[in-house]
């Protein structure tokens, strides 16, 4: 299984670690192709660096990386808005695609991007490892109400609060209020069911939990700690050769479309921001 990596920019924790993660995860999978837009913009490794270290051949263009690959990766990690040029070539494809978090920067990004996924057969998805937390497999009937704790800055990690909480809810939000302070972001989500969860983001940085209210008491998931990446990436491995889904477009857009509306709401403190339906 011959594995091709698409990047904005290769020198990234991403593509920095994803090869022996994939090979420790299944040794028949290799990352034997790159491509990347440029070379590290502020000093890092070039492309050729990259390769050389990572015993990877490096492909001049998107095209032939995806001729020679079984398998795609689409990393881009920190630039969301560079994955519908950087999709375009290997979801025409049919071969597996992983598109690396975050999904897309909006809703009809994300629309447009499963739409090409779709009309040319390719199987794809996008995730966020966090997603594989081995403390967010808790009981999801009749949670009334949830509050996320995590950390770092909002365009490049909401990502990783709002993923679990939109798959434990297992609902379309309605509109999301965001508060903030110089380094603290609080978006308040209310679901077309009226339940609400809270997601509390530190800048500066602070371990992921959850508390969550149930119907006839409450459950606090500690931080997550386990080895949410290793599941992850078996995960992966295993799309890589089945060509499983294991996250549909339905369960994404909806969460894109919640990331859309907060982050708007940073610009429009205390606003209730509608959350686009799909």
């Amino acid at each position: 299984m011959l594995i091709g990596f698409i990047d904005y920019c290769l020198d990234e924790w991403h593509a920095n670690n994803y090869p022996a993660w994939l090979k420790e995860a299944d040794p028949d999978c290799e990352v034997a192709y790159a491509y990347a837009v440029t070379d590290h913009p502020n000093g890092g490794m070039t492309t050729d660096e990259w390769c050389e270290k990572n015993g990877v051949t490096r492909c001049l263009t998107m095209e032939e990386l995806v001729e020679k690959s079984d398998a795609i990766v689409v990393l881009s990690p920190d630039n969301c808005e560079l994955h519908e040029a950087l999709c375009q070539v290997p979801l025409r494809s049919g071969k597996p695609v992983y598109i690396d978090k975050t999904f897309s920067p909006n809703l009809a990004m994300g629309k447009r991007i499963f739409d090409i996924a779709a009309k040319h057969g390719t199987p794809c998805y996008s995730t966020s490892a966090l997603r594989f937390a081995e403390e967010y497999k808790v009981p999801t009937e009749e949670i009334t109400a949830i509050t996320s704790i995590g950390g770092s800055v909002p365009e490049i990690y909401i990502i990783h609060q709002l993923e679990p909480v939109m798959m434990l809810m297992k609902e379309q939000a309605k509109r999301v209020m965001t508060l903030k302070t110089d380094s603290f972001y609080s978006y308040i989500i209310e679901f077309n069911s009226g339940r609400v969860v809270t997601v509390n983001q530190f800048e500066k940085g602070i371990p992921f939990s959850l508390n969550i209210a149930y119907k006839n008491g409450a459950a606090v998931v500690a931080n997550a700690q386990s080895d949410f990446f290793k599941v992850f990436i078996a995960n992966l491995a295993h799309f890589f050769k089945t060509k499983e889904i294991p996250v549909t477009p339905e369960e994404t857009l909806p969460i894109m479309a919640v990331r859309e509306a907060a982050l708007k709401g940073l610009s429009l403190p205390g606003q209730w921001i509608p959350v686009e339906q799909l």
